[in-house]
């Protein structure tokens, strides 16, 4: 059997040492495990409340390929426990000085001991002690002091067992982490029903209601919230199979791929995926620490973590009404330096724009991220903002749009929540969606000839739909266009657009930037609320193709907060 292992055991650090005994405390079934730290003094300490060993158990642990996990050649390839090759424990007595002090929930005393290199037992003696097992690791890398020198600073060291315990929270969230350096506290993580109870303890600045999470028979994934989370680095997309986070680039591309277009350049999602699958479906056999494995049937795998992510980004919050904001708001419109329009169409330009607006003045933007730079008191293309949109179903609480403030955002009413719209991301996701379902090419009728296209641009048109045909030297006429762009004045602009995109889905990001509803132009009522009610029903309402957030909502008790209202009727009224 011991032949058979693809792998050997490796423990060449602090964090090492911290994992291979912590999982076996996890395999113990322990609820509460502390970790004590000497990094100067290469010691390391797990206390564990688990199963324990019995006193003819204790004997053979550290010797080589000694283990109760598996029991015959078969169990290696239906591994459920997170050890199983027995080399852990005799690893770290070769590494170091290995003391087992461990004791049965049933027995009166527990016994001790120490382990030669070659993991024979030295000395045992009884203790009084807790049920659960102590393992202790001193002297680590004495006898190797080349490991040793090669060791990383002790601040670095340390931040590699912090990671190492806080991925075994994220997939054992019941059990309770206590760790200690030089005998102060570091950090705890407390216990919680879910992985998302634990990612708060792990980033400060992430709430629960920031998070998502969906439970199914054979996965587990909790996400961030697009427009509230997301980082600088993929470092916060994680995958767990079986109680343990592993390298599994597929599905950490494909979870990156689901959250597409939901986030701002050049950032990444937080989710955790966790697969909970047969052990036929895994081997294990890849690396000595499994952080890599080998899984069948991985392109399904990776569609199920996609299509949870995709469930996950569809649910929508409700909130219930409160008299109390309701009154708050109608007094805000009456009394406020902001009116409603009720009166003015969408295709009143009375009022002068600046031709810029947003995020097109970030000179790093390139086209495709830009809201167009057409003035809108040039724009004729009719937009239509009572077409009905055939997407999902609109959450079970509507927003009730309120008023227009500068012309550019939309202030509604949801339950108890006051909620900020910006009109032309809004209208921009809508689009893009409704292109994602009715892309269509219609004849123009009259060309429209371009200049000096390459035959990249020129593939890129016709992978549109769109036919290009000489029309002399360096020249092309075009005689097909999107639907939306036909009667725009800047229609050939847009096709050149088009030419430079890399794919189709940028093509339907451009198309829906440039006819999406501008900045600066007034909304009746009417048609705030045809907007908000469109907005709501599309698939990724949180933000825009650009990655943009959409929404800016505060609840009442933000607001109550903010003012540092209470409710206390005694003190909010003077009374003693």
């Amino acid at each position: 059997m011991a032949a058979q292992m693809a792998a050997g055991q490796v423990v060449d650090s602090l964090a090492a040492v911290v994992r291979e005994l912590a999982e076996n405390a996890l395999d113990a079934q322990a609820t509460r495990i502390t970790v004590q730290l000497w990094p100067d003094q290469g010691r390391v300490q797990v206390v564990d409340n688990g199963r324990g060993m019995g006193e003819a158990s204790l004997p053979w642990a550290a010797l080589p390929h000694s283990t109760s996990k598996i029991r015959s050649p078969q169990d290696l390839w239906r591994v459920r426990s997170l050890g199983f090759r027995g080399q852990a424990l005799h690893s770290l007595a070769q590494v170091g000085t290995l003391t087992l002090s461990s004791r049965l929930a049933l027995a009166t005393q527990g016994w001790a001991i120490t382990y030669a290199p070659n993991g024979e037992p030295l000395q045992s003696q009884p203790v009084a002690m807790a049920p659960g097992t102590i393992a202790t690791v001193t002297d680590l890398f004495a006898q190797w002091p080349s490991r040793r020198q090669g060791l990383p600073a002790p601040s670095r060291q340390l931040r590699a067992v912090q990671g190492v315990i806080q991925d075994l929270a994220l997939c054992h969230p019941g059990v309770a982490w206590i760790l200690h350096t030089d005998d102060r506290p570091w950090f705890t993580l407390a216990p919680g029903p879910t992985a998302k109870a634990i990612i708060p303890q792990r980033l400060p600045r992430v709430a629960e209601v920031d998070l998502r999470e969906l439970s199914q028979p054979s996965l587990y994934a909790v996400i961030g919230l697009p427009d509230r989370c997301h980082r600088s680095r993929p470092d916060w997309v994680k995958v767990a199979v079986n109680g343990r986070v592993v390298t599994l680039p597929e599905v950490e591309q494909g979870v990156i791929q689901a959250f597409r277009h939901t986030l701002p350049r050049h950032r990444f999602p937080l989710c955790f995926l966790h697969l909970s699958l047969p052990p036929q479906a895994i081997d294990w056999h890849r690396s000595p620490d499994k952080s890599a494995l080998y899984l069948h049937h991985l392109d399904d795998w990776v569609a199920l973590g996609q299509a949870c992510v995709q469930d996950l980004l569809h649910q929508t919050p409700t909130t219930e009404g409160n008299p109390r904001v309701i009154h708050l708001i109608k007094t805000a419109e009456a009394g406020g330096c902001y009116g409603v329009d009720r009166t003015a169409g969408i295709q009143d330009r009375r009022h002068p724009v600046d031709p810029l607006d947003g995020d097109s003045q970030d000179s790093e933007t390139p086209p495709a991220d830009r809201e167009s730079a057409t003035p809108a008191s040039t724009v004729n293309f009719p937009v239509n903002l009572s077409d009905s949109w055939p997407g999902s179903l609109p959450p079970s609480q509507s927003l009730t749009a309120v008023a227009q403030v500068q012309r550019r955002y939309i202030v509604a009413e949801q339950g108890d929540s006051l909620c900020v719209i910006e009109q032309h991301i809004a209208h921009e996701r809508v689009l893009y969606e409704r292109l994602q379902d009715r892309w269509a090419v219609v004849p123009l009728d009259r060309p429209v000839v371009l200049e000096s296209l390459t035959e990249d641009q020129q593939q890129q048109l016709q992978s549109l739909g769109i036919a290009v045909e000489p029309f002399g030297p360096q020249r092309w006429a075009i005689r097909h266009a999107p639907a939306p762009l036909v009667d725009r004045p800047d229609l050939a602009d847009a096709l050149r657009e088009l030419s430079l995109g890399k794919n189709f889905d940028a093509a339907l990001v451009a198309v829906a930037c440039r006819t999406a509803l501008r900045n600066g132009t007034p909304l009746s009522l009417p048609d705030m609320q045809t907007l908000l009610n469109d907005w709501q029903r599309t698939r990724h309402p949180r933000t825009c193709p650009h990655g943009r957030p959409i929404c800016l909502t505060l609840t009442e008790t933000s607001l109550a907060r903010f003012f540092r209202r209470h409710w206390v009727i005694g003190k909010s009224h003077g009374l003693e």
